[in-house]
């Protein structure tokens, strides 16, 4: 199916690795990228790190998003944990304030939020957590997006709880059959090839279809792209997709822009 309107936008997790700060890896996605979601004190990231890629962020003229995870550092967020939904609730609105405060000094502004690694994964399915994620991001402010998987019940609550929702789609990760993320427990869980990365983007940009690890195809209505920041070869993937896109007269776009 031909999509109307060709425009998406670019997203990348940043500030969760000091070390791809330190080497310039970090600000070297940026160039490829429309927005950045920033991990603010959960699974990564501290005050340093905040405003380092805010600063960057704004060098690059990059949309500004918050990117809580479960507070699980030694995990990095990616651990399936069994928390209240109020304590996930109040977790969420604390990360998201902290990134909000360093933005503020900053001169910047959070427009969107998107939950991170497991919080992610599990809200998929479960409405409680993604209830508990709007409400925490409420506690803050409902005048921000937020940004859930694709064709899931996780973005309908989001809708249901007040906000503007992205849809989001996956450059570098592989999908299930029923449109889902492929486990990372699986070896071809991430897709590493630069080119492979473009090719799977393009099919979403275009047609809204991903093929997924059985060989099916699977209709995906994305707004915008993720490519992660620590996936192997990350400039390199994100600098292939994003030229592949535009040369297929695709606009690559700010994530505002391309939910008009």
């Amino acid at each position: 199916m031909k999509r109307d309107q060709l425009t998406i936008d670019l997203n990348c997790d940043m500030g969760e690795l000091p070390e791809a700060i330190a080497d310039g890896t970090q600000e070297a996605l940026m160039r490829s990228i429309t927005s950045v979601n920033i991990a603010c004190g959960g699974h990564a990231g501290d005050e340093q790190t905040m405003n380092t890629t805010i600063e960057q962020a704004l060098r690059w003229k990059l949309a500004i998003g918050a990117h809580p995870g479960y507070p699980d550092r030694a995990n990095f967020g990616r651990l399936e944990l069994k928390l209240p939904a109020d304590e996930i609730a109040t977790s969420i609105f604390e990360q998201v304030r902290a990134l909000a405060e360093v933005a503020s000094r900053c001169g910047a502004r959070v427009v969107h939020v998107k939950p991170h690694g497991a919080l992610y994964n599990q809200a998929v399915r479960n409405r409680e957590l993604a209830e508990a994620i709007a409400k925490g991001v409420a506690r803050w402010s409902r005048d921000v997006v937020l940004v859930g998987l694709a064709g899931s019940p996780m973005l309908d609550v989001f809708r249901e709880a007040g906000f503007s929702v992205a849809a989001e789609a996956f450059a570098d990760r592989r999908y299930e059959a029923d449109g889902t993320l492929r486990s990372r427990k699986f070896e071809d869980a991430l897709i590493r090839n630069p080119e492979e990365a473009a090719w799977q983007a393009l099919g979403i940009a275009e047609r809204g279809v991903v093929i997924a690890s059985d060989g099916s195809e699977v209709s995906v209505d994305a707004q915008t792209l993720c490519i992660h920041a620590d996936t192997p070869g990350a400039p390199q993937i994100a600098a292939t997709v994003a030229r592949t896109l535009r040369e297929a007269g695709i606009t690559v776009c700010v994530l505002s822009q391309s939910l008009n």
